[in-house]
């Protein structure tokens, strides 16, 4: 299992670029952005792929409603293209409080909306001509898109439910998980995803999973701050979804909070699982977070 990071890019980007390269110091091998309503994370990520060379760079991820297939394409194959090949670009649905709410877009049928957008990106990053006109996306190009590129990027889906997991499978390279504990990337999210890779004739998708990591002495004030930080989640019902599949009611029970050994231990449940990379939201005062990096470098990846 390899592992990776979460950056805060909505710093200053000369902060955010100091943080990836002690990131490759600490022996992380990609690092992550996710999309929000701060920075743009493939315009930051290029600049961090740029100034930091040898740790890939990832997002965690892009919603595809604000952005035309087509748009996306470019906008990956001009950072894949940056980074020398780097990029693994991770795309989701977001969520209807998001969508419609407050892009005014349509949140009918995510998971059709979602096969049909993948039906125009997947060529596009290929550098194929694509010709898609379905019920909620449509997209026509008359040759490649974007620069060219040695290979495309890797594509994952935030992929939650089983249509989701399935779709995730049978086209893309993996998926991307927040939220989820590792009972429920074990039994459920795993076997699902890879059977419907090894059905489609895949090789075993990447399963990256994102978790709050902290290591401290104080548990309880720990989970506490994380709780209270990460309070939007349990009300995102698919966030919900996966916390009560694990029998969660909050952040804090599936993050991995504790001691340097329990750190550790939880690494290896998520290897153990089947997680291809975990990635570390590290979370705390400094000194947590320095203490979580030193229980991380001591993990071992191979």
């Amino acid at each position: 299992m390899r592992l990776g990071t979460s950056l805060d890019t909505d710093q200053p980007i000369d902060e955010v670029i100091a943080a990836a390269r002690a990131a490759k110091d600490a022996g992380f091998t990609t690092v992550w952005s996710s999309q929000i309503f701060g920075v743009d994370a493939l315009t930051v990520l290029a600049v961090v792929a740029r100034e930091v060379e040898g740790i890939e760079v990832g997002t965690a991820v892009i919603p595809i409603h604000p952005r035309h297939p087509q748009m996306l394409a470019q906008q990956a194959l001009t950072v894949q293209a940056i980074s020398n090949g780097r990029l693994i670009l991770g795309v989701g649905l977001s969520h209807k409080v998001v969508v419609e709410g407050l892009w005014g877009y349509s949140y009918d049928a995510p998971a059709t909306y979602m096969r049909e957008y993948l039906d125009a990106l997947v060529p596009m990053l290929r550098g194929e001509t694509v010709s898609v006109k379905g019920e909620h996306v449509s997209a026509t190009t008359i040759g490649p898109v974007g620069p060219a590129v040695s290979a495309a990027p890797r594509l994952l889906v935030a992929a939650l439910g089983p249509k989701m997991l399935a779709l995730a499978g049978a086209v893309t390279d993996g998926t991307a998980t927040w939220m989820t504990g590792v009972a429920t990337l074990r039994d459920y999210v795993v076997p699902t995803i890879r059977k419907a890779a090894a059905d489609a004739g895949r090789p075993d998708p990447t399963i990256v999973a994102t978790l709050p990591v902290c290591c401290t002495d104080d548990v309880a004030g720990a989970s506490e701050r994380i709780d209270k930080a990460l309070a939007i989640y349990p009300t995102l019902p698919s966030y919900k979804a996966m916390l009560d599949r694990e029998g969660a009611a909050a952040p804090s029970d599936v993050a991995l909070v504790g001691t340097k050994d329990r750190i550790i231990e939880g690494l290896g449940e998520l290897a153990d699982a089947g997680v291809t990379q975990a990635v570390a939201a590290i979370m705390g005062s400094a000194a947590e977070q320095e203490a979580t990096l030193a229980a991380i470098r001591e993990y071992p990846t191979s």
